[in-house]
């Protein structure tokens, strides 16, 4: 079931920034290194996606009053998206980071960030200029993040986190090979591509 919503979530996003509006700006902020533009432009297709799996999302410039309060972004996540429901306060299916830092510690914050909060999907987006820097970057944090767990605690994660690196890579194929895909495998305790 969990590597069934990775699965549709990839599906989604992929599709969101090939008709979304912003996938130009996109493009464009990712090989001019303008990281600001990219993340504005990376909610925007994120916050697409999650319209397209059916929930509703609140994020900086999206706005969401589902919750009896209403906020741009919740728990100081960039995006958080939540299921429909007949209930006023509930947990969220999805949370999101979008860190367009160069400081690899800032990155492994959003990633601690979204395991702290219970969600049946965690993603943390960054940008490195090279897609290897990225799988360096996904490997540290797996030792330095994951590796501070105990056994217990990382087997206690449930539902699915996914690191994606954004990337100059491959600019002939946006956005597919922009982005490169981690998944944590709490057995292992590491992230592996997927």
């Amino acid at each position: 079931m969990a590597d069934d919503l990775r699965e549709r979530w990839r599906a989604a996003f992929w599709d969101a920034l090939q008709r979304h509006h912003t996938a130009a700006v996109l493009k464009e902020a990712s090989l001019q290194g303008r990281l600001g533009d990219w993340t504005a432009a990376l909610t925007d297709g994120v916050v697409a996606t999650c319209v397209a799996m059916g929930w509703q999302a609140a994020a900086k410039g999206h706005p969401l009053d589902l919750l009896p309060e209403a906020r741009h972004e919740y728990l100081a996540m960039d995006v958080m998206a939540f299921a429909p429901s007949g209930a006023n306060w509930r947990f969220p299916v999805a949370v999101m980071e979008l860190e367009n830092s160069r400081n690899d510690a800032r990155i492994a914050y959003s990633l601690w960030k979204v395991l702290c909060v219970r969600a049946s999907l965690r993603i943390v987006y960054c940008y490195r200029r090279q897609a290897e820097q990225g799988a360096a970057l996904v490997h540290w944090m797996g030792r330095e993040v994951i590796g501070a767990f105990t056994i217990t605690e990382r087997m206690n994660i449930e539902g699915e986190t996914l690191v994606v690196v954004g990337s100059r890579d491959e600019a002939a194929t946006f956005p597919y090979g922009f982005f490169r895909w981690w998944v944590l495998d709490s057995n292992l305790g590491q992230f592996r591509p997927y």
